[in-house]
């Protein structure tokens, strides 16, 4: 089998342009602790993450992967273009980072770490900066982050293909609704049909919650039987190479209230807004008032949301936005959309004054404006 899910040609013109970065920053080395920037420049995909791991980013010469020793196996057998330096369980991560940089005789340099990583504990960040006092130190955040946001035609490759197994899972999900059906039938119809799609395991859920835990935002099934009446929440999200691809729907089980037809309507009108409004050049803040036009146009002018969606790309659990951070096309945001960026796009209609109703899309950025990725699951309203 071929563990090399990136060839060795895009890994190095990742690396160039992080190097490029870091001298704009006059950093000599880069720490990087983030699972997803590592597995942007290494390949390495396991979930071995839950344990810090930090690559070293010189500014010229090999990189190293510094984690526990009993990752070696996976690391030899997926990383080329790193050392290993693994620590036992008994040893300090900060002791094999400290040999690492002395190595390179890097401890009296110039050095970023990313401070804004979920696996980089406080304890972990302390004894780093201890064992190498006479570095200059400071914050490395999202040197290889906002690199990451534009995909590579390999990227969008992966990301199609995890899209089309979140419809699969997405289809089938919706198919096991019934009355008295549980949601752990559900879940599981939904996994497998995502699994056998080619989806690896995601960032997230699949999450699928009924109409009493709606407004749970990061809930899933847990043994609720729905009845008719009931709306069904589902946000399923894809995954292949780690580029993640959710979407999401309501569905109503056995009959929909009065006014559902007009809200799937309204959602739809949204969901095109965005997709209108997605277009190169174009500001995140530019593509959320696009949404709240249409919201406004359907007398919803005190309905404001946090965004209408956020960029998706490499994900390992327990997120599939990219790591702690949320990219968002939020209101008043300056940030410039380019092409081969990728979003998870809402139009969302909870908790208003019309009938509870959403739609979500993975949706490529191109040249030539929006691409729904997951679009064989229907918008239009969903009744079980």
């Amino acid at each position: 089998m071929d563990h090399n899910v990136f060839p060795e040609t895009e890994l190095n013109q990742r690396l160039a342009v992080v190097r490029e970065m870091m001298k704009a920053q006059d950093l000599d080395a880069l720490l990087v602790s983030v699972p997803e920037n590592i597995y942007y420049l290494t390949g390495l995909d396991h979930w071995g993450f839950f344990a810090c791991h930090v690559l070293v980013v010189p500014a010229e010469g090999q990189m190293a992967l510094a984690c526990r020793a009993m990752e070696r196996i996976t690391v030899e057998n997926q990383v080329k273009n790193a050392e290993f330096y693994g620590h036992g369980d008994t040893e300090e991560l900060s002791d094999y980072v400290l040999k690492s940089l002395n190595d390179r005789g890097l401890t009296k340099a110039r050095l970023g770490i990313e401070k804004r990583s979920l696996f980089m504990t406080p304890r972990i960040y302390e004894l780093i900066l201890a064992a190498v006092p006479g570095a200059d130190w400071s914050d490395g955040s999202g040197i290889v982050d906002d690199l990451r946001l534009v995909k590579s035609p390999l990227e969008q490759e992966y990301t199609r293909k995890s899209a089309a197994a979140a419809d699969a899972g997405t289809l089938a999900a919706i198919e096991a609704i019934g009355d008295g059906a549980s949601d752990y039938e559900v879940a599981a119809e939904c996994n497998r049909a995502m699994i056998l799609a080619g989806s690896e395991y995601p960032g997230f859920g699949p999450f699928i919650r009924p109409t009493t835990r709606l407004g749970e935002e990061h809930t899933t099934w847990r043994g609720d039987i729905f009845h008719n009446g009931d709306a069904v929440f589902l946000e399923v999200g894809g995954a292949y190479r780690k580029y993640q691809a959710p979407m999401g729907r309501l569905v109503y089980v056995g009959n929909a209230p009065p006014g559902a037809e007009h809200s799937a309507e309204l959602a739809i009108r949204g969901m095109q807004a965005i997709c209108d409004a997605l277009k190169p050049g174009a500001t995140a803040g530019e593509v959320y008032q696009a949404w709240k036009n249409v919201a406004d146009s359907a007398g919803l002018v005190n309905y404001n949301r946090h965004h209408c969606g956020y960029m998706v790309s490499i994900g390992f659990p327990p997120s599939w936005t990219g790591g702690s951070m949320v990219t968002s096309l939020q209101p008043g945001s300056s940030r410039e959309l380019k092409a081969g960026m990728t979003f998870h796009a809402h139009s969302w209609f909870t908790n208003t004054d019309v009938v509870d109703y959403f739609i979500s899309n993975t949706v490529l950025l191109t040249d030539d404006g929006a691409e729904n990725l997951t679009q064989r699951t229907p918008e239009t309203l969903i009744i079980r």
